[in-house]
Formats: C-alpha cells, structure tokens, sequence
C-alpha cells in the first residue's frame, strides 16, 4: 500500500472511532426541549452554547 492510502484509512478509522465514542458517552438529546428549526431567529431562547450566556 502506498503512504497515502495508509494515511486515508487512518483518517477514516480516526474519525469513525471519534463517532462512534462520542455517540457512546453522549446524552440523548430530548427534542421536546430543542427549539424547532423553523423558529431560527425569532428570538426562542436557546438552551446551551456560548451565544446565550448573559454578557
């Protein structure tokens, strides 16, 4: 095999592995709670992420 195809496979291992670990040690998401794609922007609060932290 040529070093491009090892570095290829590696890559694809690496990044299947991450995937599969972070889906594994996750939380579900609850929808319930998640604001609805439609709503983007019309000012529902959101939960989480370092937009919505008060100033």
């Amino acid at each position: 095999m040529t070093q491009a195809t090892v570095l290829r496979s590696a890559f694809w291992a690496v990044l299947i592995a991450f995937v599969v670990w972070d889906f594994t040690h996750s939380k579900p998401v609850d929808l319930r709670y998640e604001a609805p794609l439609i709503a983007a922007g019309s000012g529902v609060a959101v939960q989480g992420g370092h937009c919505s932290m008060p100033d």
